[in-house]
């Protein structure tokens, strides 16, 4: 099992991410939405399991609340990005 952590290389790090967003499009992405659509997910990428919640850290608290440790992939539901930093327009 894949453990990400602060000493994982970039590849690792990026096979983490990329089976996180697989597991999203392939699968939880047509069973989210649209019930959940704006609600945060957090994807442990190597059970495949999910837990939502309205923010990252409440779905962490689902999460481990469930017995899991993570780590964590998070995304928006119906969307690519969790967070979307914009510049403003002038």
């Amino acid at each position: 099992m894949m453990q990400v952590n602060p000493r994982s290389t970039p590849s690792e790090i990026k096979r983490f991410i990329e089976r996180a967003k697989r597991a999203y499009d392939e699968r939880l992405a047509a069973k989210l939405e649209p019930e959940h659509t704006g609600e945060i997910v957090a994807i442990e990428p190597e059970s495949g399991d999910y837990f939502l919640g309205t923010n990252e850290i409440e779905a962490a608290d689902n999460a481990r609340t469930a017995g899991h440790e993570g780590p964590f992939y998070f995304l928006r539901v119906g969307s690519r990005y969790t967070h979307r930093l914009m510049t403003p327009r002038t």
